[in-house]
Formats: C-alpha cells, sequence, structure tokens
C-alpha cells in the first residue's frame, strides 16, 4: 500500500507539470523508437536472408580471374563431382538483364522444370522455348501477367517474345521479386553463351560437417575457382547489415545526444518548484527514502511508457509498414526491391538491452538530484 501511494502521488505529480512531462514523454520515446527500428530491422533482414539461403546449394563453385568472376567451364563439374563427400553437381545459368523501359535490373536464370524448387502463385514452370515466368515486381512494372508476352533484348539486340506460364512466390520475396526464369538452353542462345560454360557450380555435400574439407579440395583441383559455402554467404549478408545498421545509428547520434544532454540536465539540478516540493514533502514528515522512492517512481512511469510507446511504434513500423523510412538505407535501393513484410520476431535479448541502456539512466538521472536536495534541511532547501 506504501508504494501504491507513493506511486499514486508521482503520477499526480506529474501531470501538474504537463507541458515538461509530455516534451520529456516525446523526445524520450522517439529516440527509443529510432533505435529500435534499427535493431529489429536489421534482425528482420538478417532473417529475411536465412529463408533467402535456406534451399540454396551447401557450395557454389565460381571461376575467377584477374579477381573478377568469370564463366566457368562445364567440364569442371566432372571434376568437382569425383571428390569424396560430394553428392551433386549442377551447372547453372544465370545472369542480369538492364530493362531500359522500366530502368530495372531483373535477374535471368536457367531453370529445369522438373527439379526446382520454386514455387509459383499462379501459372506453371516454362517447359519449352519462347516461355518463362516471373517475379511479383517483373510483373508490375511491366504489367503483364498470366499468358501476356514478355518482349526484351538479347545479346544480339533482337527482341525475343516470351509467353509468361507463371508469376512466382516464395518464403522470402527478395529471392523472387525481381526474378525471370526460362529454359536453361533458352537463356543460353538469349545471353550468347557457350554450351560448354556455365555461370558457377551448385554443388551438394553429402556430410554438413565436410563443407570446407570440399571447399578445399575444390581449391586445390581447381586453382583459379573460388569456393563459396552457404555460411560464408550469410556471414556475408550478416556483416553488411550489421554495418549498414551501424551506420544508421551513427546518423541518428544526434538523438541519442539530445538524449544525454536531457539527462544530464535533470542529474545537474532541481528546478525551483522540484525543490520546494522535495523541502515541504520533508517537513511534513517524509524521510529521505520516501523521497528517494517517489523520484524513483516517477523516473520509471517516464521511462517505461517512453519504451513501450516508442516499442510499439518501432514494432509497427518494421513489421506492419515495412519501415518505410529506414528500409532502403538497410536493405539497399532497387526499382524492383520487395515490400518489405518480415515475420514478426521479438528477441528479449535486445529488448532487455535496449531498456538497460534508455531506462536506467534516465531512472539515476532523476534519483541523484532528488537524493542531494532530500538530505538537505527542508527550511534551507524551501528558501533556495
Amino acid at each position: 500500500m506504501r508504494h501504491v501511494k507513493i506511486l499514486e502521488y508521482a503520477l499526480a505529480s506529474l501531470l501538474r507539470r504537463p507541458g515538461k512531462t509530455a516534451a520529456i514523454l516525446v523526445v524520450y520515446t522517439l529516440m527509443i523508437a529510432v533505435l529500435a527500428t534499427v535493431l529489429l530491422l536489421t534482425h528482420a533482414l538478417k532473417t529475411e536472408a536465412v529463408n533467402l539461403l535456406a534451399d540454396g546449394p551447401e557450395l557454389v563453385v565460381q571461376r575467377t580471374m584477374a579477381g573478377r568472376h568469370e564463366l566457368v567451364p562445364v567440364e569442371a563439374a566432372r571434376t568437382v563431382a569425383a571428390i569424396p563427400g560430394v553428392g551433386s553437381v549442377t551447372p547453372r545459368v544465370w545472369g542480369y538483364y538492364y530493362d531500359s523501359l522500366t530502368e530495372a535490373n531483373y535477374t535471368l536464370q536457367g531453370v529445369d522444370a522438373a527439379d526446382s524448387s520454386l514455387e509459383l502463385l499462379d501459372g506453371r514452370l516454362p517447359q519449352a522455348d519462347g516461355e518463362c515466368a516471373i517475379g511479383a515486381g517483373v510483373a508490375a512494372v511491366r504489367r503483364v501477367g498470366l499468358n501476356d508476352d514478355l518482349i526484351l533484348i538479347d545479346a544480339n539486340n533482337i527482341g525475343a517474345i516470351f509467353t509468361i506460364t507463371g508469376v512466382f512466390r516464395a518464403e522470402s520475396r527478395l529471392l523472387t521479386e525481381d526474378l525471370l526464369v526460362m529454359p536453361t538452353e533458352s537463356l543460353r542462345r538469349f545471353f550468347g553463351m557457350p554450351a560448354y560454360l556455365a555461370t558457377d557450380l551448385a554443388v551438394s555435400v553429402r556430410n554438413p560437417n565436410e563443407i570446407n574439407t570440399v571447399a578445399n579440395k575444390v581449391k586445390r583441383l581447381l586453382p583459379d575457382s573460388r569456393p563459396i559455402s552457404r555460411k560464408e554467404l550469410l556471414r556475408t549478408y550478416h556483416a553488411v547489415f550489421d554495418w549498414r545498421g551501424g551506420m544508421l545509428l551513427a546518423l541518428f547520434a544526434s538523438a541519442l545526444l539530445a538524449f544525454c544532454i536531457m539527462a544530464w540536465d535533470k542529474a545537474t539540478g532541481l528546478s525551483a518548484g522540484e525543490r520546494r516540493e522535495i523541502g515541504i514533502l520533508k517537513a511534513v514528515g517524509w524521510d529521505t527514502a520516501d523521497v528517494l522512492l517517489l523520484k524513483a517512481w516517477e523516473g520509471l512511469a517516464v521511462s517505461l511508457l517512453a519504451f513501450l510507446l516508442g516499442f510499439a511504434l518501432a514494432f509497427g513500423l518494421v513489421f506492419w509498414w515495412g519501415a518505410p523510412l529506414l528500409g532502403g538505407v538497410l536493405r539497399g535501393w532497387s526499382v524492383l526491391f520487395p515490400e518489405l513484410r518480415p515475420t514478426p520476431y521479438i528477441d528479449l535479448y535486445q529488448i532487455a538491452t535496449l531498456a538497460f541502456l534508455t531506462i536506467v539512466p534516465y531512472v539515476a538521472s532523476t534519483v541523484i538530484p532528488a537524493w542531494r536536495a532530500a538530505v538537505t534541511d527542508p527550511d534551507e532547501v524551501m528558501r533556495q
């Protein structure tokens, strides 16, 4: 009951200063919302990257020349397939296409309808020459759909007409938004790629613990190759998103600075009205512990309300509205970047860390000056 009564008085004390309380609450809420948005969005994009690579090959073998990616001979697949522990090796044909009509880049991929794990929203995978399936982003910018014709300019600068047989869906839209697939031989002719070359090799490894061993053997047998494991790709995605998240936090350092200034201002002293209030409370019989408890409840009430409002705002921005202001900075810019709708997820460790770094300093900055006034003689405090 003692704590309830002190909390009731603390809330009443905050309501007696509506202007100051509202100003602190707005600044505090916006600061927490910005920090929580960056943390939630970074984690959401990492999760999207995991979904993106979940069905990918354990190992991708590329060929390099002068430090740049080059086409790999199809015959290299036999060399890799002969390595103990390798399950299968699939030469892949894929590349990029710039569409001057929409000023967007598409990802073109050769596909075998019997082996593909891609899911379709509508239609089927292409099976014959002159057929293709497209991502939802391509369909939107080109304003085409199932059974429509799609015209692209091939490597010979000649228009090629493809009939759309399907529109893609996937667990991660980052995979299929700008994707356009067609039979592998059709894509070879479109790119003018010789039959003895491929873009890279997709390698499946029977034992996941032997991926690095297989990669080392590939490097020894094919010195000009660059084996890339799925874990390395995930680490790269995580490093990129962490770096971009850090850049965003650096840009919003002004918000952190404003909060630090506000906390320091509260820690350096109380207003005359607050000092007089503490003096009156001491004069009517409150002891120092009661005054400190009162100020602690005031700080907790403001900080907890600001934290809940800020985190709820950040949660809505990231998981309901797709982070319209910060999403492009973290994931990059593209004409066909999909609308981000990540699966809602809350990391308790992130919440605890954010709460500790924002709530504790504010409560401390509220209690410390109150303690200085509470240990002073009430008559002296009221005369100041």
